[in-house]
């Protein structure tokens, strides 16, 4: 829907943000405290989208809850060391209120914002959480109809997905939010899909949302697909996404849509009208640390990958830095973000954050940099800032082996990007705690008779190759474990 076919989102915990923010002010800042020259360092960076996490007003009762879990609890003491109860204001995706919250400034500050980054080319994406609301939504009295609501014996059986809530119009047993998989989200109650005025009614929240900001990432957006809705709730509901995406897009033509999904929906969510789906399995694939999947992943049609919005790390995910060794984090990296799709960062990626900050809380700890990891990022996003990774064309390419019975061929992946002004870029990767040879299938088919220079983007390699040999034979590439090249290739 934009003009950049791979575009690059920056997703900023909005809550920390203001605190840390807070403390240098030494006071409560809101989103009109947000400095310029943070938003020109996001645009020099390179980023088109920021994705600003948690800016909806949520209520005091989430919040108790919040406060009250001891695994909940133990879990933030583990994040914070000095853990205070106003660290922990309740999760930014128990919304009371598809409002800005009063604490960042309001509607008229994120407005503000809003202006402040499109003056500099950037769109604004934030959340909506379509699968349930907190527990204190005016919902709750005005439309009890809107939510699952249960019996004693659904209560008695399933004491962790049911409870009972207090409602002007007396008390009543509703459902938690939840997955078919997991127990419920205590601090949520669910949305019933199968009644239409619901669905209207969020559509109508979409549309409120779609006049702030450029775009949502929906969470768990598959949920309220019609047949996962009714293996979780036994309740039949009609199809809401492509009814939601086509209503918005009737006011807001350009609005954009990116899916958190899993289960292997990615393509089904695509199919309901998402311009973009979260690749959680090639996340996973890259932490299995095996190359033939991945391969077999990005071979995947270019009309799926296109749509795919690839991370290392999001608030959900691990920090990168404690899930990757040093070698294989950058390895990783190349093949994440020098694929094709969204390429989506989070907040403390690139300066190597270990601590994962759960979205219950508002306040990060104090963490080293790592200034060898910053340096890697600052190299590859000068690299993505080249617009043949924008919107160039994309192969993956073949590898034979170095010589007969040489299995470390197999460890190897590799792919070409291609602009018509003539542009050439080489990736080679060796995804494995091994040395490995191969010859790489070189994909430019005009230089024979030509002498080729390569120089690599990412590090200080550079050598020239014969046209005719590199048409004949390939590329050779002897790498060390988790290494990589990203070759600027120049016929000369």
């Amino acid at each position: 829907m934009f003009e950049l076919r791979y575009p690059v989102l920056y997703q900023i915990n909005t809550r920390v943000w203001l605190t840390e923010l807070s403390r240098v002010l030494g006071r409560s800042a809101t989103l009109d405290d947000i400095p310029d020259t943070e938003l020109d360092h996001f645009a020099e960076l390179g980023f088109d989208w920021i994705w600003l996490l948690s800016v909806w007003q949520t209520g005091p009762a989430a919040q108790a809850i919040s406060r009250a879990k001891t695994e909940w609890c133990r879990e933030f003491a583990e994040t914070l060391a000095d853990l205070k109860e106003e660290d922990i204001a309740g999760s930014g995706f128990a919304i009371q209120s598809y409002a800005v919250h009063r604490d960042l400034g309001g509607a008229t500050a994120l407005a503000r914002l809003r202006e402040r980054m499109q003056q500099r080319g950037l769109k604004l994406m934030l959340d909506f959480v379509p699968n349930h609301m907190a527990p204190d939504h005016p919902w709750i009295d005005e439309h009890p109809d809107y939510f699952v609501h249960g019996n004693e014996t659904d209560l008695a059986r399933s004491p962790r997905n049911y409870c009972r809530v207090q409602t002007r119009a007396g008390p009543l047993l509703l459902a938690y939010g939840r997955d078919p998989y997991f127990d419920g989200w205590p601090d949520t109650l669910q949305l019933n899909y199968g009644n239409p005025d619901l669905q209207q009614a969020m559509i109508g929240e979409l549309e409120r949302i779609a006049g702030q900001c450029d775009a949502v990432r929906c969470d768990m957006a598959m949920l309220v697909l019609p047949d996962v809705f009714e293996r979780t709730w036994g309740i039949r509901a009609d199809p809401f996404w492509p009814t939601a995406i086509e209503s918005v897009r009737r006011k807001h033509p350009q609005f954009l849509f990116m899916a958190e999904v899993y289960w292997d929906l990615e393509w089904t969510m695509q199919q309901q009208g998402f311009d973009y789906a979260y690749d959680k399995r090639l996340y996973d694939r890259l932490r299995d640390a095996y190359a033939v999947p991945l391969r077999e992943h990005l071979q995947a049609g270019l009309d799926c990958q296109d749509k795919l919005a690839r991370f290392l790390e999001n608030h959900d995910e691990p920090r990168a830095a404690a899930t990757f060794e040093t070698g294989r984090h950058e390895a990783a990296a190349i093949i994440t973000f020098l694929s094709p799709g969204l390429r989506l960062f989070h907040q403390g990626q690139f300066e190597g954050r270990r601590k994962r900050i759960s979205p219950h809380l508002v306040r990060a700890p104090f963490e080293p940099v790592d200034a060898s990891l910053k340096g890697f990022y600052e190299n590859l996003m000068a690299v993505l800032r080249q617009p043949i990774f924008r919107d160039g064309a994309w192969s993956l390419l073949e590898r034979v082996p170095a010589w007969e019975g040489n299995w470390t061929w197999d460890c190897f992946i590799a792919w070409s990007w291609q602009r018509d002004e003539g542009e050439r870029r080489l990736i080679i990767v060796n995804y494995a705690g091994n040395q490995s040879q191969c010859y790489v299938r070189f994909p430019f088919s005009d230089v024979a008779g030509r002498i080729v220079r390569m120089k690599d983007m990412m590090g200080s390699a550079g050598f020239d190759r014969d046209g005719k040999d590199l048409i004949a034979r390939g590329l050779y590439v002897d790498l060390p474990p988790w290494s990589y090249h990203v070759l600027e290739v120049t016929p000369s």
